[in-house]
């Protein structure tokens, strides 16, 4: 008598976030997508990296709890500016005031993910620093910049994969999908361990 092979795990990306949604559809892989219930809010005194891993982490167990069968992604990414975190500007005002600050400034982008699987108890988070070195930038190179591409919804008000790579002199990354907000690398890693097989 053979045993019915078992029917890979549902994969479930804890994030609302079109930039994650399209970096893990190159993996060929089908998943659903939830929103985690998560408070954002930093802790007091919190390091940026501590506040990214402990995020992506809370994002990937809210999501697994309501989907305790499936593998979940869970991700979040802090800007680190000389060790005070910088988050979604969500305004042009904000936006201005963040790029005012990195300007000539390197710029640490801690992108975490977490993948949680609540049946089997497995649980991994790690994290990617991506290491951004800011041009020195005028007023109206920034004023420009946020008029025409609108970066309101990314942590630094600049979008490395569109026109904010001109604000920019370097990334030294090991992960290079991180800075866009889902480190690639490390997600195959995870999700080979939590037991799904990757094309």
């Amino acid at each position: 008598m053979h045993e019915s092979p078992t029917l890979p795990r549902p994969l479930v990306l804890g994030s609302t976030s079109r930039y994650r949604r399209e970096l893990l559809s190159r993996l060929n892989l089908p998943f659903d997508v939830a929103a985690p219930e998560v408070d954002e809010t930093p802790h007091d005194r919190e390091p940026p990296k501590e506040l990214a891993l402990r995020l992506a982490l809370a994002k990937a167990r809210a999501v697994a709890a309501l989907h305790p069968t499936a593998v979940v992604i869970g991700s979040d990414q802090v800007a680190d500016l000389a060790g005070h975190p910088l988050g979604k500007p969500g305004n042009h005002e904000k936006a201005t005031q963040q790029l005012q600050a990195m300007s000539g400034q390197t710029v640490i982008f801690q992108t975490a993910v977490a993948v949680v699987c609540a049946e089997t108890g497995f649980e991994q988070v790690d994290l990617a620093p991506v290491e951004v070195k800011f041009r020195a930038l005028s007023s109206a190179e920034i004023e420009r910049y946020l008029r025409t591409e609108e970066p309101y919804d990314c942590a630094g008000s600049a979008k490395s994969e569109g026109l904010g790579i001109s604000l920019l002199d370097a990334i030294l990354s090991d992960d290079p999908t991180a800075l866009i907000g889902l480190p690639l690398i490390r997600t195959c890693r995870m999700l080979r361990a939590a037991g799904l097989v990757l094309p």
